[in-house]
């Protein structure tokens, strides 16, 4: 049997897990939930989770896991994709934390209003401004570590990367001009050379829902 991920298109929290797991190899069946008409908040969904959010994992035994970065951790655990030491583990966390805190927070919302809903852009300017600036600041302290590291944890590459990596490579799509983060985009670059790798689009896509995700194994890190 395969964990169940319940994703959406298009999503930087989705796209975390599934990187994972076609990276390590491990089967997923995906389920698409479409936020945006609603979905997540149905009966259907609700039964499912609660608290109404995706991604979510339903694991093989059935227990229900949610967070991307928690999911991703989980599916990375025994992989290559888990850093080999107590500490790289505990700087992978800390990071993973940044992600959540000053990266996603800001980037996320900045990118709905600006490139998924365009039509609300207008009305949120200025939060879209104030994203913005905030998001800046994370990506600002993200390119000075990517300055004098190859990678964010450990030295390799690791689910922390793909955890930083979910929202920042599409950063641009929120009006965030990364060409004044030059260690951020060679880093991007070399996420994206790793073997098993697929675009957003990709492992997301709306029919990636109708059956399980074939998932290569990762090259050693």
């Amino acid at each position: 049997m395969a964990h169940t991920l319940y994703y959406t298109p298009g999503s930087g929290n989705s796209f975390k897990p599934a990187l994972v797991a076609r990276q390590t190899g491990r089967p997923l069946r995906m389920r698409r939930v479409d936020v945006l008409a609603g979905e997540t908040r149905g009966a259907a969904f609700l039964a499912v989770n609660p608290c109404g959010q995706v991604p979510y994992l339903v694991t093989d035994g059935g227990v229900g896991l949610g967070e991307s970065n928690a999911i991703a951790w989980f599916l990375a655990e025994g992989s290559q994709l888990m850093p080999a030491t107590a500490l790289a583990r505990a700087q992978a966390v800390q990071w993973m934390i940044f992600e959540q805190t000053a990266l996603e927070p800001n980037i996320s919302p900045a990118r709905f209003f600006t490139h998924i809903l365009p039509g609300e852009r207008d009305r949120r300017a200025a939060d879209i401004a104030r994203w913005r600036e905030a998001g800046h600041a994370g990506l600002a302290h993200l390119e000075r570590h990517l300055g004098s590291h190859p990678f964010v944890a450990g030295g390799a590459y690791s689910v922390a990367d793909i955890a930083v990596y979910g929202y920042t490579h599409l950063a641009g799509e929120g009006g965030f001009d990364l060409q004044a983060y030059p260690a951020v985009r060679g880093w991007m670059q070399r996420v994206a050379a790793h073997q098993g790798y697929a675009d957003v689009g990709t492992l997301l896509a709306p029919s990636a829902g109708t059956a399980e995700a074939p998932a290569p194994a990762a090259e050693p890190a």
